[in-house]
Order: structure tokens, then sequence, then C-alpha cells
């Protein structure tokens, strides 16, 4: 057995109504808190009196990271609390990292920065989950868009972590189909990806099973009906492939979404539900040892029917041109989360992907 390690937040909080604990969880740490979501109004299930509002609105970038902690410092924040979504969490990440390691975010991030590392915690960070899909809340890096090199780059470290990660399914009760659908399918990839990959561990084997089985018997009840415990379910399984990917890795679907999502304004989860089906089967024609993926098919049941009984769009009508495939395709292969792909794929393999997913 190989040797492996395992790092997660340092406290994570799981249950409907837990939101309501926030007040005194944040009042543990500091007492001035920078609080990150994408609405302006605070939910009216929690009161934070020192609270200085900066809201996010779409992917965070490096010219709002600064602004961030900007304000923080201004106003003397000693704590940054996140509630939203992937982005807006990955937005506080990085906020509360800087405000203790200085310089600007291009010195930290990698391939479009100097990729320095993180050499000192950053100010307690508190992550609330409002979708079931990025387990962001639990991962150690923080993904910022460049728009200027139309790329996604992350800055990577253990001090990212968030000392609480408090995890409500009440706030996922009311997302739309839509969101629920590419949302979730981005949950099931952080669950597979870890899972076959060639960074897999015992624990996040059994965490990965266990978040699969979740997935199998919740998804399609969220998106139809929003059933309660199928929401409580997806939001354990979202955050179930957050601890998986943050200590396994991911693979190819990530690998693509990466330079996808710099180059098109489409969602990330959409884009991973397109390419999970074309992903797997190719993986899974080219391993020697077809143990996890037929476990996988086992549990999920074919990943292409399902997709598509979710309404998942091809990647053409997410705004995908082929004529740039040859540009995604050089992107794409030297992406980070490659690293954790089970086979080392050609880029005429990476292509068959792309034209199956198209």
């Amino acid at each position: 057995m190989n040797a492996f390690e395992f790092a997660t937040a340092a406290r994570i909080i799981f249950g409907a109504g837990k939101l309501q604990e926030l007040h005194a969880i944040a009042g543990e740490f500091g007492k001035r808190i920078l609080f990150i979501q994408s609405r302006s109004a605070l939910p009216a299930a929690i009161v934070l009196p020192e609270c200085v509002p900066f809201p996010v609105t779409g992917e965070p970038t490096i010219k709002l990271v600064r602004a961030g902690v900007r304000l923080a410092r201004q106003e003397h924040c000693d704590v940054v609390v996140s509630l939203g979504g992937g982005s807006v969490i990955d937005a506080g990440k990085a906020i509360a990292a800087l405000m203790t390691n200085g310089g600007d975010p291009l010195d930290y991030v990698e391939v479009v920065g100097n990729g320095q590392a993180i050499t000192k915690p950053g100010v307690p960070f508190i992550a609330i989950p409002t979708t079931a899909g990025t387990g962001a809340e639990v991962t150690r890096n923080a993904v910022l868009f460049s728009p200027e090199h139309h790329v996604k780059v992350s800055i990577r470290s253990q001090h990212l972590l968030a000392r609480v990660a408090l995890v409500d399914p009440e706030l996922t009760y009311n997302l739309p189909p839509a969101i629920t659908a590419s949302t979730g399918l981005d949950a099931l990839t952080q669950l597979i990806e870890p899972f076959v990959s060639c960074r897999a561990n015992p624990l996040t084997n059994a965490i990965c099973r266990e978040g699969l089985h979740r997935v199998a018997r919740s998804l399609r009840r969220a998106y139809e009906t929003g059933a309660p415990d199928a929401r409580a379910n997806m939001a354990l399984a979202s955050l179930f492939g957050g601890l998986a990917l943050a200590n396994a890795g991911l693979g190819a679907v990530h690998g693509f979404a990466a330079p996808l999502g710099g180059m098109y304004d489409a969602p990330h989860g959409a884009l991973c539900a397109a390419l999970l089906p074309a992903v797997f089967a190719m993986n899974a024609r080219l391993v020697t040892n077809h143990e996890r993926f037929d476990e996988v098919l086992q549990i999920t049941g074919d990943l292409t029917e399902l997709t598509r009984s979710l309404g998942v769009k091809p990647l053409r009508e997410l705004g995908v041109r082929r004529a740039e495939f040859p540009v995604i395709i050089e992107k794409a292969a030297t992406a980070s989360s490659m690293k954790g792909n089970p086979v080392l794929l050609t880029p005429a393999q990476l292509g068959e992907i792309l034209e199956q997913a198209w």
C-alpha cells in the first residue's frame, strides 16, 4: 500500500438549519467579518453585526480579489465568510490568504503568474456552500479567471483550507432544475475522477463510493422534485467530492473544463456534464484494469443516459467552436487536473473526446 496524505477543513459542520449557528461560530475567530456572497442582502436566518459586505457576481477575477483584499484591510476585517457557490467560496479563500501573505494575486497563481508558495495561514475563513456541486468548501485551491489571458488559473496551498466548512442543505432547497442538474453532475464528476485517479488512496476510495451511491439514488429526484432528503444527499455527495478531489486529484474532464471555462461563457458544471460520458468512455477503453470503471457503472448506470435525462447540452450548444479544438487540446494537455487522469491521453484521443462531446 502506497503512503498518502489527507488534508481538509479544520472543522466540518453538516445539517439542515446549521446556518443559524454562523454568528456564534464566526465570533470564535474575530469581531469584524468580510462577508462575501453573490447577493447584497444577508439571509434572514443569520445576523452578523460587524459585517462588511463584498458581492461577487460571476467568476472571481484576479482584479476582484485585489479589491476584496483592499476592502478587508481598510475595514480592519479579521474573519472572512463566503456564502455562495464555488466562485464565491474561491474568492473568499484567495482574499483570506492574501490578507496575511501580502503581494498581488499574480504572485501566487499558476500558469499566468509567478506561482509563489503561500507560506502563512490566512485570516480565519468560513465557507458556506449554497449549491450541491463544487465541494469548494473543503478544497485547497482557489480558481480565478484572468480575462486578459482567457484562462482560469489556481492558487494552491493547504493554507487555503477553511477553518470551518458549514454545509446546510436547506440553502439548496430552491435551486432551479437546470442548476440542480449541472452542479449535481459536477459533484458526480468529482467523485468519479478521484475514484479512478492514479493518485487514489484507501480513504478517498471509501469517500467516493459513499458519495456515488448517494448521487445514484438522489440526483434525479433532486432534479425532478427537489425533495429535501434528495437535496441533503446531494449536499453531502458534493462535500465528499471536495474531500476526495483535494486529496486524490481529478482528471481529463476538469483538464478540459479549465481552458474551456476561460475561453467561453459557459457554466463550469455544464461543461463537466457535457464532457463526462466521453472522457469516462475513453479512459475505460484505455486502462488495463477495468474494475473501478465497472464499479462506477454498476452504481450510477449509463452516464450518457443519465446526462440526457437531466437535459445536459452538448458542447456546441454551450458555445464551443470546433475550429478552436486545436487550441483547447493544447491547453487541456498541460492543465494541472490532467495529472490525476488514470492514463496519459494523446492529442488525437483528446480530440476524439471533444468530437464525442460536441
